[in-house]
């Protein structure tokens, strides 16, 4: 593509009208035809690297609008948001994208609900995939990409690519980060989703109200004007997610106890799932989900909600509701104890994620419930004290391991948490956490294992090690630990 074509209207130099044969906003990528977008950064101005772009092959840079007074030696197009821009000239240069694509935010359940609308899809017959966490999930595997959600460059070429392979059914995670960084504007999502909001993130945005902003993002700004938002009726910012899509003329469609097109009747726990009673415009269904835990019946709906709004029937999605499986690491049975404990592993890693998980596994304990968590260094450092005491509150026997302590010190992490968890036990070591908790556990009990849920590694200042809470379960167990 040439750089007249992909920068349309732009006066461009025909001698600069070069082959654009990649962009890129990482200067370490810059290969010999490439676009380098000189983004403005929060530790530093992408600007800076633009020599360095253009010594290895850049042959146009895109910029703010600030520095257009500065000049290079190659063609610089000059914007007021960048990164904006940069998503348009993406999509621009992968040119083809799947037909429906849908994107969820909030501060937990984004994986699950993209998790389940993804299988909803698929066995409703339709070539469907999910983007986010977990990474690229299809029917016949997982490609690992690193973020939640991808930069415009990396998410435009993932989106022709499925596109390529006859995938028309795509549904995104839209992260506070994505959404604020402009990640998803030019990814024409018709159908935008939000499931819950609480603290997170706080490392990054400079309020609670900075991060809402973000995430009400997805409703007033991404979503096309024709498309449907898939809103939680029970959250305490619904009306603010409701108005913004009222002001754009998004149709807005609700489920929960209080959803208007979706309403959860009751949901009743049973050692196998739940049993549901759903209202949809009048009518009662009752169905059997095998999943534990209410928030998970929430996000099996909002991924109903979603299905539905890309036209599937209802009585089609009814039908294959109950053959959802769970997230790899979400509320994810493991195994059980030698004397009948079971474990569950989780990726709660947030006040609310934990006190969620908690809360909802209580009916499925018949004796003790056990909690192996922690917090990661080098983030949101006012949770510790929120989530130890949450691990005190509902839990009989909490431990305190340690989860990703990056740079920081992994004593002084567990220090802070057990200042409001002070009956915690102190371990540190995440295997031998893991094992004293299977140790302890007797019968009727249920250990929980919160934090990494699908992570393979642990990380620490100088190097991550392979640990999959998982695997460190069953090789327990395989070995008669516990």
């Amino acid at each position: 593509m040439r750089l007249s074509e992909l920068l349309k209207g732009a006066k461009i130099d025909p001698q600069m009208d070069a082959e654009i044969t990649g962009i890129t906003a990482d200067s370490r990528e810059v290969q010999p035809g490439y676009l380098f977008a000189a983004l403005p950064g929060t530790q530093a101005d992408g600007w800076n690297f633009t020599h360095k772009a253009i010594n290895a092959g850049a042959v146009a840079i895109l910029a703010s609008s600030e520095h257009r007074g500065e000049t290079v030696s190659v063609f610089s197009h000059f914007v007021e948001d960048p990164r904006l821009e940069l998503a348009l000239l993406a999509d621009r240069f992968e040119g083809r994208k799947p037909d429906t694509i849908a994107a969820v935010t909030g501060t937990n359940g984004k994986t699950s609900v993209a998790y389940f609308t993804r299988q909803l899809w698929s066995r409703l017959g339709m070539s469907a995939a999910s983007i986010g966490t977990l990474g690229v999930v299809r029917d016949d595997g997982v490609e690992d990409l690193h973020y939640t959600t991808p930069d415009p460059v990396l998410l435009h070429k993932v989106l022709r690519e499925l596109k390529d392979d006859g995938v028309e059914h795509v549904i995104l995670e839209a992260s506070s980060h994505g959404l604020d960084q402009r990640r998803l504007d030019a990814a024409n999502v018709s159908i935008a989703a939000f499931t819950n909001f609480t603290r997170d993130h706080m490392d990054y945005h400079s309020s609670a109200e900075d991060y809402l902003a973000a995430k009400l993002g997805l409703i007033s700004r991404v979503v096309s004007k024709t498309g449907v938002a898939v809103l939680n009726a029970d959250s305490d910012v619904f009306s603010a997610f409701e108005e913004a899509a009222r002001r754009r003329d998004v149709t807005v469609f609700s489920y929960g106890y209080q959803g208007r097109d979706i309403r959860l009747v009751s949901a009743k726990s049973h050692p196998q799932g739940q049993h549901l009673c759903i209202d949809v415009e009048g009518q009662i269904y009752e169905l059997d989900l095998p999943l534990v835990g209410e928030f998970q019946v929430m996000n099996a709906l909002c991924a109903a909600g979603i299905v539905l709004a890309s036209g599937a029937s209802l009585k089609s999605v009814l039908h294959v509701l109950p053959s959802l499986q769970n997230v790899p690491g979400r509320m994810e049975f493991v195994g059980k104890s030698l004397n009948g404990a079971g474990v569950y592993v989780d990726y709660a890693h947030t006040p609310d994620a934990l006190q969620t998980v908690l809360k909802a596994v209580r009916p499925h304990v018949e004796n003790r419930l056990i909690t192996v968590f922690g917090c990661g260094g080098d983030r949101d450092k006012g949770k510790r004290p929120q989530m130890g005491a949450i691990a005190a509150r509902y839990s009989d026997v909490s431990i305190i391991a340690d989860d990703n302590p990056r740079s920081e010190d992994p004593a002084v992490i567990r220090a802070e948490i057990k200042a409001a968890c002070p009956e915690g036990i102190d371990i540190g070591d995440r295997r031998k956490a893991i094992l004293k908790a299977l140790e302890v556990a007797q019968p009727g009990d249920v250990v929980i294992i919160a934090g990494k849920g699908h992570e393979s590694g642990q990380t620490f200042a100088d190097r991550t090690v392979p640990f999959d809470d998982r695997e460190v379960v069953r090789d327990v167990l395989r070995q008669g630990g516990g």
